[in-house]
């Protein structure tokens, strides 16, 4: 994978985007040294979006178990609880 400073990319940005795009490289900005951002092929990019939702949808399931094994509050009672009204 390139590492590439950033303002290195700056001057090359055309090819970077090219690198990715059509050869499906990943590189990596660096700033003073550190990792800072990506240039990713867009399928990358597809596919972790595709991870990220099946972790939500994940979480959302088990929230909801644990939901409906230990029972809810209404927002009325919240809020009588809160003090609210």
């Amino acid at each position: 994978m390139l590492r590439i400073a950033a303002s290195e990319a700056r001057r090359g940005f055309a090819e970077l985007i090219n690198r990715a795009g059509y050869a499906g490289e990943r590189v990596i900005l660096e700033k003073h040294g550190r990792e800072v951002a990506a240039v990713v092929p867009i399928v990358d990019l597809i596919m972790l979006e595709l991870l990220e939702n099946q972790l939500d949808i994940a979480d959302t399931r088990t929230s909801i178990t644990e939901a409906l094994k230990q029972g809810t509050t209404s927002l009325d009672d919240l809020r009588a609880e809160l003090g609210l009204g």
